[in-house]
């Protein structure tokens, strides 16, 4: 069950990590560079230009599986909801961060400040649900996660997650940083290589449906 108290620790430092200056200047500049830092030194660099251009080939391999209403989970600034909307889907983006939707916006995709775990439009009526640029990290409990997307998501609708490369199942403390010192607030996230994510959705209600690998990213198909 989804209480107040579990939606306010998955979310409130997350939410206030991808608030901080780091990643708003980023997303504002439209370009890096701009990582993650582990406690312990390893970083993963984030592609800032990638999120913020027009979608590439392996965007559109996810978009040609998109069917009815799609909602977006951590959209960013927003190049998969405008592409969407652009193909005639209903489309939303929700982000918790303000300039992440201020450019949904602008590039004529809809999205709202808020978080997934918080009341959100068509409840149980989306056709697609979408986990992309490794969002399935977002609060650091993709079982949470995974089972908050079947509650979103129709009865026979989909969810598209994207997996690391690496094959890895871990959750870890992470902060956002830029390389010139500034650094927001430490939160918790979790990455998933293809085979631990088919395992959590399975335990999350989901059935895989499909793997694919194109351009460096690896992608599972997901069904309700």
């Amino acid at each position: 069950m989804r209480g107040d108290a579990m939606t306010a620790q998955l979310t409130e430092p997350a939410t206030r990590a991808w608030q901080a200056d780091p990643y708003a200047d980023a997303l504002r500049a439209g370009q890096g560079p701009l990582y993650l830092r582990r406690h312990d030194g390893w970083l993963l660099p984030l592609e800032v230009e990638r999120w913020c251009a027009e979608p590439d080939a392996a965007d559109a391999t996810v978009l040609a599986r998109c069917t009815g209403p799609v909602l977006d989970i951590g959209c960013g600034p927003g190049r998969l909801v405008a592409a969407l909307a652009g193909l005639g889907h209903a489309a939303l983006g929700v982000d918790v961060t303000p300039e992440a939707v201020a450019r949904t916006l602008r590039s004529g995709g809809s999205a709202l400040c808020r978080s997934v775990f918080d009341a959100l439009p068509r409840e149980g009526d989306w056709g697609t649900v979408l986990l992309m640029d490794g969002n399935i990290g977002i609060g650091g409990d993709p079982g949470a996660l995974l089972r908050r997307a079947a509650e979103l998501t129709a009865p026979g609708g989909a969810l598209m997650a994207e997996a690391t490369t690496a094959d890895v199942d871990e959750r870890v403390e992470v902060h956002v940083e830029d390389g010139a010192g500034g650094r927001g607030a430490s939160f918790r996230w979790a990455r998933l290589g293809t085979r631990a994510l088919c395992d959590a959705a399975e335990t999350a209600g989901w059935t895989p449906y499909d793997t694919w690998q194109t351009a460096g990213r690896h992608f599972v198909h997901l069904t309700r």
